[in-house]
Order: structure tokens, then sequence, then C-alpha cells
């Protein structure tokens, strides 16, 4: 986190056109309407959530990095979404899984508060990754796996 609010100032150039080419290989993929309500994970600056083109809300535990959101945001962390069950329509979490203390806890969580469809990417390098792609097969009713340069983009439906 601490790199995060380092950085915050400079994080849509450092990893911004990175997180939008994820973002634009999700939005091809799954239907989002107008209407839907969307919640994305670990949405940082929410450079990438700017995209869809819905009601957004980010959520992050980087103050620095809500600050520069255009979108409503809520300072938290993903294993404790402070939601009701089934208020969003899509969850989205892009590069953030391997940050999560507990993703087990943050994967139940993401699937607690979806309506329908959830997102999530598994960062290729990471020490976590077999792990975190066990879980997202476990847990997740995945319909698409997108392996991209440096993550693995799982497309879900909550069962």
């Amino acid at each position: 986190m601490e790199y995060y609010n380092k950085t915050a100032r400079s994080y849509n150039e450092l990893h911004g056109e990175e997180q939008k080419r994820k973002a634009r290989l999700v939005l091809e993929r799954i239907q989002v309407k107008k209407s839907d309500k969307l919640l994305d994970v670990g949405c940082g600056t929410g450079i990438a959530t700017e995209l869809f083109d819905c009601e957004k809300t980010g959520i992050d535990p980087s103050e620095k990095l809500l600050l520069q959101a255009r979108f409503k945001t809520v300072r938290g962390v993903a294993e404790n979404l402070p939601f009701d069950d089934c208020s969003f329509d899509i969850v989205i979490s892009l590069t953030a899984s391997h940050h999560f203390t507990d993703a087990e806890k943050a994967f139940n969580e993401m699937k607690r508060v979806a309506k329908r469809t959830i997102v999530v990417s598994v960062l290729k390098k990471s020490a976590q990754a077999e792990k975190l792609i066990g879980l997202a097969r476990k847990i997740f009713r995945v319909a698409e796996e997108i392996q991209d340069t440096h993550d693995i983009i799982f497309i879900c439906h909550k069962v």
C-alpha cells in the first residue's frame, strides 16, 4: 500500500495504458448497460473503471489513489466490502487480487455483492498466482479465461 500512496501522482502514467487495455478486453466480452451498477474492487485511481459506461463505485485502501477517481469511491478492503448482498450488477477487480490479505474471503465478498457478472484478473508473476487461479476457479463459475500479457482474466457468472 505504501508504494501506491507514494506513486499516486504518477500512477496513471505508470500503469494507465495497461489497465485501460485490460478494461477494453473485458468490455469486448461482457454486456454493460447504462443502468448497471458496477463495483471495482481495488480500483486505484479508477482509470480503467472510467471506460465502463454505467453507474460506478470503486473501493481501494489507498486514499491517495482514490482522490484521483472521478466517480463514487469508498476507502476499504476487498475482504470486508461495506455493501449489501447482490447490490452490483457487475463486480470487477483488475490486477489487485495479489494484494488481498485473504483472497478467499475477498473473492467470496465479491461474489456476495454481485448480482450477475464478476471479473477478476490474476497477475501471472505473482508468488500467489497458482493459489489465486485455483480460488477463482473454485469460487466463481468461470465462463472464460483470457490469457493476457501479464494477467489471466476470469470472466465469471455468479453461481
